[in-house]
């Protein structure tokens, strides 16, 4: 399976985003690879491959099982372990699987991320079944399925989601914005100078204040470069601390917090009906009723006609590429 290639992009209104390199299981609209022969559709996973660049996997077919294949699954070893098993075939395939994810892994290079298969038991992230016995037996625990437990092992610090949890608006907001962001410190990292470290530093600030404010804090020393480090041993902390930061997704009073902050900025140059009216919706998006886009449209939108560049490049107005925002993340009624 080969490795398909996208163009860099940017958004509508020009926004330049660096091209995420991210490991998708091939069954998500791309192979006819799953147990049954098909592959799974799924909107976002669709118009997310425009922005990407895919590197596509299927670990089942890897190992040598055929296409259409009897199911496999996680089963208890009586001892806390667990194997992965062909019940029709009584196989253990779990040490095959366990060297082929090492050496996949091992080979892969730098990425920025995963989207893998929910509920399988090679790609499953997490709440994958596991069973008291091969055949015809409850479960007893889900957990995170062969493949995806070592690729959670090494890469916890990189965007790692299954297009399940994907469908959740919030879930899929964190996700991007961490893809996209991991993305373009990799590209400063292709050569490193204290000037892009400086200037990511000054436009993720929002953003990084909204995830974790202490690790921001650390991230502007690293970058003030109080101990005299080349560019290159600035930057391999800098990862370790910016991916940290990302790692929890910001609570909503987090969020509450910052766009009050940002409408700070704006609300003398505005008028009374337009304060009002972004009042009542960080009330909405307070109370689960608006998404978070929505007054982040509405921040962009008062950049652009104030001509506030201080604020207008801060990534956390637009983290990812907005043509990546459904339709419905506009509306009412979803779980924000």
């Amino acid at each position: 399976m080969s490795t398909a290639k996208k163009k860099e992009t940017s958004s509508t209104v020009g926004r330049h985003f660096v091209t995420p390199k991210v490991v998708m299981s091939a069954c998500l609209e791309l192979e006819k690879c799953r147990h049954d022969g098909q592959r799974i559709a799924d909107s976002f996973v669709r118009r997310l491959y425009s922005y990407v660049q895919v590197v596509p996997i299927c670990p089942e077919f890897a190992i040598g099982l055929g296409i259409p294949r009897d199911t496999i699954r996680l089963v208890d070893d009586g001892d806390g372990g667990t194997r992965l098993i062909q019940p029709a075939t009584g196989r253990d395939l779990t040490d095959k699987m366990e060297s082929f994810a090492a050496q996949f892994l091992d080979q892969v290079g730098e990425v920025d991320g995963f989207v893998l298969k929910n509920s399988s038991p090679s790609c499953g992230t997490s709440q994958v079944k596991v069973y008291a016995a091969p055949e015809n037996s409850p479960g007893v625990r889900r957990e995170a399925g062969i493949f995806a437990r070592e690729v959670l092992e090494r890469f916890d610090g990189l965007a790692v989601e299954d297009e399940g949890r994907l469908r959740n608006y919030p879930i899929r907001h964190h996700f991007l914005t961490r893809l996209f962001s991991l993305a373009e410190l990799r590209e400063v990292g292709n050569s490193p100078t204290f000037g892009k470290l400086i200037d990511f530093q000054r436009r993720y600030k929002h953003l990084l204040l909204v995830h974790n404010e202490t690790e921001m804090r650390v991230l502007g020393r690293l970058v003030a470069n109080e101990d005299g480090l080349s560019p290159e041993e600035v930057y391999e902390k800098y990862v370790t601390h910016f991916r940290n930061a990302l790692s929890s997704k910001p609570s909503r009073g987090v969020h509450v917090n910052a766009l009050t902050h940002m409408y700070g900025h704006f609300k003398d140059k505005l008028a009374d009906p337009e304060r009002d009216e972004f009042l009542d919706m960080l009330e909405e998006y307070r109370n689960h009723h608006l998404p978070l886009n929505a007054l982040l449209t509405v921040l962009r939108s008062w950049c652009a006609r104030f001509e506030y560049d201080y604020l207008a490049d801060q990534a956390y107005l637009e983290p990812y590429p907005r043509e990546l925002i459904a339709m419905r993340d506009s509306g009412k009624g979803l779980e924000f």
